[in-house]
């Protein structure tokens, strides 16, 4: 079950393609790489709503989009 949620681009690598979001409600970050981004550009402090989901490196979001 994926829960939209709503976030700060804490950090954002787009030569790397990786970077991280801090959730708006727990505070805690979460990885996201550019293949969740659709094509988007997000940079530090843009606010986002995203998903997250399971992945190797733990929880990973996906289905991100600028607010």
């Amino acid at each position: 079950i994926l829960i939209a949620m709503t976030g700060t681009v804490k950090f954002f690598n787009g030569s790397k393609g990786y970077g991280f979001i801090t959730n708006d409600e727990s505070g805690k970050d979460t990885f996201v790489h550019a293949t969740a981004l659709n094509g988007l550009q997000i940079n530090e402090g843009d606010k986002v709503s995203y998903e997250e989901q399971e992945s190797e490196k733990g929880m990973t979001a996906v289905d991100v989009a600028l607010l």
